[in-house]
């Protein structure tokens, strides 16, 4: 497996109005946000990278006020996993 790791120097780290221990959160779902928001990740591997729920990545978008993409294969696994419920 193969991994991607960003570095930002401590210059700009100590730059970011947040307190430290909030720093490497933060940044996750902000790029998770812009990367879903910018059609560069899925809603499942955005929600991933920022560690989050469905629900919590759901209201995330909605407080970051982003709309969010669903095309007919979204709706056909949501269709599939709802026969599967019943």
């Amino acid at each position: 497996m193969s991994r991607l790791v960003l570095e930002i120097s401590n210059d700009v780290a100590d730059s970011l109005q947040l307190p430290p221990p909030e720093r490497l959160s933060r940044l996750q779902r902000e790029l998770a946000v812009r990367l879903y928001q910018k059609g560069l990740l899925s809603f499942g591997k955005a929600r991933e990278l920022a560690q989050m729920t469905k629900w919590e990545f759901h209201s995330l978008l909605g407080n970051e006020d982003v709309e969010r993409s669903y095309d007919l294969e979204d709706l056909d696994n949501d269709l599939n996993t709802l026969e599967q419920l019943d």
